[in-house]
């Protein structure tokens, strides 16, 4: 439950209200509202043309300043994940919002078809179907999906995790119904773990939305689903915590769903998981990349303690931090992470679901002159043109990978002195949970980057000394051995004219 009509100076936090009995198992927020800073409702109002269009940069500047007011939170999110174009016009979005909304109730009305728990309002928490596709009659999801009706008759027989499964049922063959029918009691699952803290989840009701969303999601997205691999209990979490702030922010399910599903299109990436390796492996690595240029010392204690390959962090990139701060710390981290990070290129993306409509709307003329207003982005590449430098082979380095590592230069000292073993490493990483100040956090953020780009470019100038030095003695010499041979051959002519 949201409250309305707070104060500035109030602790994020007061905005989403925490259970009676669980106040003192939560984190405390350290961000609060301020006025002239924070993005307000006057404000956020303020900055749309008469026909709608948005002045992004006025929007991202006051969000980098103070983050979002959490009465507003919904709708700019859908500009920082690039669920619109800020150049688009009331009438565009109203369109765009509509076509979404039919293709997520045609999405849904599909799941549904395969198993009628999806919109029902129920959440399932035991599994459906055997692996080789058998219907299970569990009678605990069917007490809870039919309520007071009997259940079927039919012959049934005892499987191997201790439920029956109904032989007069038809076995399920396609291979992709069945591995998505396999995740949904999982999905049930971690919906109920999933921010149980807050009043907003004692409804029934979110929970289902909460539910459907992520069994959706799991379908139509056939490449990483809902995560079936290595690490799958923390990934799946991962994934709820994810969705979780969408719909705590949007009341309407659809635009909860544009809005998580914008944010996988960043994160997909994480969930990609294999027997043999991590989806966050490029992070991992691009992490100990810069601790290493930055701090030799912290690196080679890392290695010597185990940890080198720095998968003690794995947890903070899955779920972006939202176990290291509260509940609304993390929503103003994140979106302070959108504002830092913002490039316009993100709404191609949405013109291509948005159909042929919009795409004739907004082209991409219109959108090649903005600029990146993204602080993360001018530095990014001002830096990157100063010093001839990029970030990393894959790409930009997220601004996330940086504030994990301004935590490790935060624990730098404990670590030194006090990590003897990955369990030390750990305990002392868990001292951040509910103690991270997510504004410090970015600051920290950016300062390493600077730092790191700067070093790297010292790296690299020493590297091109060390080989342009001796290239440059070599022409040198060449250079004087030719002029000696041009001198010796200009000698010898004048010494024949002579001798005529």
């Amino acid at each position: 439950m949201m409250k309305w009509g707070l104060s500035s100076g109030t602790p994020a936090d007061s905005y989403y209200e925490v259970r009676s009995d669980c106040t003192d198992d939560v984190p405390k927020s350290k961000f609060k509202i301020k006025a002239g800073k924070t993005l307000s409702a006057r404000k956020w109002q303020a900055a749309f043309s008469p026909d709608g269009c948005l002045d992004i940069a006025s929007v991202l500047s006051r969000i980098q300043r103070g983050g979002v007011h959490p009465t507003v939170r919904g709708e700019v999110w859908e500009f920082l994940l690039g669920c619109f174009d800020p150049r688009s016009t009331f009438d565009e979005r109203e369109e765009i919002r509509q076509i979404r909304r039919i293709q997520y109730a045609r999405w849904k009305e599909d799941c549904r078809g395969m198993d009628s728990h999806v919109g029902s309002g129920k959440v399932i928490t035991a599994p459906l179907i055997t692996e080789d596709g058998r219907p299970i009659k569990d009678p605990l999801v069917l007490l809870e999906a039919t309520s007071n009706n009997n259940t079927s008759e039919g012959a049934s027989t005892t499987s191997k995790n201790g439920n029956e499964v109904d032989e007069s049922a038809e076995r399920i063959t396609d291979k992709q119904i069945i591995e998505w029918k396999l995740t949904l009691h999982q999905i049930g699952l971690d919906v109920l773990r999933t921010d149980r803290t807050m009043v907003f989840y004692e409804n029934k009701e979110n929970l289902s939305k909460l539910w459907d969303i992520l069994a959706v999601y799991a379908w139509i997205d056939k490449d990483v689903g809902y995560c079936q691999d290595l690490l799958t209990i923390i990934n799946q979490t991962g994934m709820s915590d994810l969705c979780s702030p969408m719909i705590v922010l949007l009341n309407d399910e659809a635009d909860a769903f544009w809005c998580f599903e914008k944010l996988m299109r960043r994160l997909r990436g994480n969930f990609r998981c294999t027997d043999q390796s991590v989806g966050v492996a490029n992070q991992l690595q691009h992490l100990a990349s810069i601790i290493q240029v930055l701090d030799q010392k912290l690196h080679d204690h890392l290695e010597t303690l185990g940890g080198g390959d720095y998968l003690f962090a794995f947890r903070m990139f899955m779920v972006l931090f939202r176990r290291e701060v509260s509940f609304g710390d993390s929503l103003y981290l994140w979106e302070m992470m959108w504002a830092l990070e913002y490039d316009p290129d993100i709404f191609f993306a949405a013109c291509e679901e948005a159909g042929a409509v919009h795409k004739n709307k907004i082209s991409k003329s219109k959108l090649k002159g903005l600029r990146h207003f993204g602080k993360w982005d001018k530095d990014k590449d001002k830096e990157n043109t100063k010093n001839g430098t990029d970030d990393g082979e894959d790409g930009p380095v997220p601004i996330s990978v940086f504030m994990v590592a301004s935590v490790l230069k935060e624990k730098r000292e404990k670590l030194l002195q006090e990590a003897r073993g990955l369990d030390d490493l750990i305990r002392i990483l868990n001292d951040v949970n509910g103690n991270l100040d997510a504004k410090k956090a970015c600051a920290g953020a950016l300062k390493l980057h600077k730092k790191y780009l700067k070093k790297k470019q010292g790296n690299a100038v020493a590297c091109l000394a060390y080989i342009v030095i001796p290239i440059q003695v070599e022409m040198s010499n060449t250079l004087r051995y030719s002029r000696l041979k041009k001198r010796s051959k200009i000698l010898e002519t004048a010494q024949a004219t002579d001798n005529l």
